[in-house]
């Protein structure tokens, strides 16, 4: 791995990431919700950000998209399908296009359901995936401008990258989603590992993200669903929990 992956926690439950790319000195913003602390963490490890990337178009994804241009100068890069919602974009981007951070290459994977253009952001050779609200540790975003049928095309997608990748979702959301995955496969025995390890890293404060595709495979209902029919069914279900 090389680049270095930094966890900001913002609002209630979000998380911006700040990428570094340490042989180019270049700095991304995953998502940033809002922009002042995204600013202070980057000045305190004497980085200068010149890119962010957005995932989708939701506010507290984009919020700090402006001012965090208007400090820097950098470019901005999201979702083509949504550009007319980002009105901050410099680069729009789709499924198979390839964006730069320095010396690292990342792919664009269409994941539409969450929002009608969700993008996420594949780093192939440092197996980490920046994933918006499409995939979380033990959960899937909800299908706000999409179908079942999308997300579950979007498992397929994401699980196709391999067990090693790391999964670097925006939300804190793993209590919560494992609780429902217990009443959906309360016998699945790494689940009920996973439960207790989480819940131990919530009581002492700690983040649970990034998480891995090999453990969503394991233990995330959504990933797990076998058909669409059982996806869009688990996904109903924990909308009413």
């Amino acid at each position: 791995m090389t680049l270095e992956i930094i966890r900001i926690p913002v609002l209630s439950d979000n998380y911006v990431w700040l990428v570094h790319e340490p042989v180019s000195g270049e700095t991304m913003a995953v998502d940033p919700a809002i922009a002042e602390p995204v600013l202070e963490e980057a000045k305190a490890r004497g980085w200068t950000i010149t890119q962010i990337w957005n995932t989708h178009w939701h506010p507290d994804h984009t919020g700090g998209n402006a001012a965090i241009k208007d400090a820097t100068g950098c470019t901005i890069t999201g979702p083509a399908a949504e550009a007319e919602r980002i009105p901050t974009l410099d680069r729009m981007v789709a499924e198979g296009d390839t964006v730069m951070l320095g010396a690292a290459e990342a792919r664009v994977i269409d994941v539409p359901a969450h929002t009608a253009g969700h993008i996420a952001f594949h780093f192939a050779d440092d197996q980490a995936a920046f994933v918006g609200d499409t995939l979380f540790a033990m959960g899937c975003g909800r299908l706000f401008e999409g179908t079942a049928e999308q997300m579950y095309a979007n498992m397929r997608k994401l699980e196709a990258l391999g067990d090693a990748t790391r999964v670097y979702c925006a939300h804190e959301y793993t209590l919560s989603n494992g609780r429902f995955a217990l009443t959906v496969e309360p016998d699945n025995a790494a689940l009920v590992e996973r439960m207790n390890e989480i819940t131990a890293m919530r009581d002492r404060g700690e983040a649970t993200v990034p998480t891995t595709i090999a453990l969503e495979r394991v233990t995330n209902p959504f990933m797990r669903a076998s058909s669409v029919e059982e996806l869009a069914e688990r996904r109903a279900a924990k909308d009413a929990a």
